[in-house]
């Protein structure tokens, strides 16, 4: 068995004392699993009784594809099954002759499970999570949370192996966002693999790739981060990204739209428009009298009334609501009636789960169709909006039902804090669907 420079790398990181989170993708056959399993084995026979975990979304696709890598590498290495090590199907464990273990574990998340309570007990030495792009971000620091076990003993550190093809969610904003920006710490590293990198990758399997539609070619053959394949997302790419540039939308009335919070890790978000026009201001820290406050002053300084601001309801905001005496947006209320419109939403009844899925929904038609600008110029604001309105997907959409949207607490999961950027957009729509009032003298 012989390893690409990349694969090089990737081990002498995985070998130092240093880097604790290692992602190796990027794209298609780039040999990542191939370097887990290997990892996975050298550790295991140069720390007799030391005990690793390989990991993945779903036991089973793991058994029928990282299993099937691992004894691969083993065959190539000289071990031989029943001898060097054996592998229990009933408890999902692999054991070596010199008493280190690999245990094989289900990551997914679970309802009946959401914190990884089985894996509580659990101790391990390292561990490599594949296609763990399919994971929850809870669940990788869970895992990491139960590396300790043998490091004084060997004088090790805690390391943990990710792989993955590119996509969106906290791989994106754990890695390669930091990454590409400069900005990843010390003790984690991020190595790109491409097809092109591996030399023992048949001509067919590339050949392959290029026949994909343009998503799926750009994510596998060309490793860009930028695309998802996601059939649940409701807003394409490229028309996120046109956000930024329509400036050609007209101006029209005012608004203000805000999603409160209130010290923590989560931001308030007042959203100042002008017709489909809007300018975001993002603010942290500040209570819920210092929100109203600057709500206030942005209305006074644009002559917004306050029929024209409305503030989440939910949680806080609701003492904005109460002070500013404005709008309460609930996110679970019931949906409204739709306008007559020739893009966006129809006259007959609503077929949404809450006043939110309908908002949301119809704020994805207005991006598809090139009916909204943000003003912003601010590049890390800029990320943060494009990977939240990524995250605005169709929920359950594989169930009969009312149409819904991914729920916040999972897209936080997701991108690690909430979506309160694509919350403000999103309430802009309710000013659309409420019944205008026209005075005749």
């Amino acid at each position: 068995m012989r390893l690409n420079l990349k694969q090089t790398l990737a081990l002498d990181y995985l070998e130092d004392n240093t880097t604790s989170e290692l992602e190796y993708g990027g794209a298609a056959g780039g040999g990542k699993s191939v370097l887990g399993c290997y990892w996975q084995i050298k550790r295991r026979l140069k720390y007799p009784g030391t005990r690793g975990l390989i990991g993945r979304a779903s036991l089973k696709t793991l058994k029928e594809t990282t299993l099937n890598s691992f004894f691969e590498v083993a065959r190539l290495q000289g071990l031989k099954a029943g001898i060097h090590f054996k592998y229990n199907q009933q408890s999902n464990i692999i054991n070596f002759s010199n008493g280190s273990i690999i245990f094989l574990k289900d990551l997914f998340q679970y309802p009946a499970d959401p914190n990884f309570d089985e894996l509580g007990s659990l101790e391990i030495t390292d561990a490599f999570i594949d296609e763990n792009n399919q994971i929850v971000e809870k669940a990788w620091n869970i895992v990491k949370s139960r590396i300790r076990y043998k490091l004084d003993e060997f004088g090790l550190i805690p390391k943990m192996m990710g792989s993955c093809n590119p996509s969106k969610g906290f791989i994106y904003t754990r890695f390669y966002k930091p990454s590409k920006d400069g900005t990843l710490p010390a003790d984690r590293k991020f190595i790109q693999a491409l097809v092109t990198d591996n030399p023992d990758i048949s001509i067919h399997y590339r050949n392959n790739l290029l026949t994909l539609d343009e998503t799926s070619k750009q994510r596998l053959l060309y490793g860009n981060w930028e695309y998802d394949d996601d059939k649940s997302v409701l807003m394409g790419y490229d028309k996120i990204i046109d956000c930024f540039t329509n400036d050609f939308i007209p101006p029209g009335t005012n608004y203000i739209t805000a999603d409160i919070a209130r010290f923590g890790k989560d931001t308030t978000v007042i959203g100042l428009w002008s017709g489909y026009r809007v300018k975001l201001y993002q603010h942290k820290g500040l209570s819920v009298t210092e929100s109203a406050a600057e709500i206030r002053r942005i209305a006074d300084s644009n002559g917004i009334p306050n029929s024209s601001i409305i503030v989440d309801e939910d949680g806080i905001g609701g003492g904005v609501v109460d002070i500013l005496r404005c709008k309460g947006f609930v996110n679970g209320g019931m949906p409204l009636p739709e306008p007559e419109s020739p893009k966006i939403g129809a006259p007959d009844k609503p077929n949404y789960l809450n006043l939110k899925s309908q908002c949301y929904y119809r704020l994805a038609d207005r991006v598809n169709t090139s009916g909204l600008y943000i003003d912003c110029t601010d590049p890390t604001i800029k990320e943060m909006i494009i990977a939240e309105m990524e995250q605005v997907k169709q929920h359950n959409m594989d169930k009969d039902g009312k149409k819904q949207v991914v729920p916040k607490d999972k897209v936080k999961e997701l991108i690690g804090r909430s979506p309160d950027f694509s919350d403000t957009l999103m309430m802009r729509e309710w000013f659309e669907l409420k019944p205008k009032y026209v005075y005749i003298g």
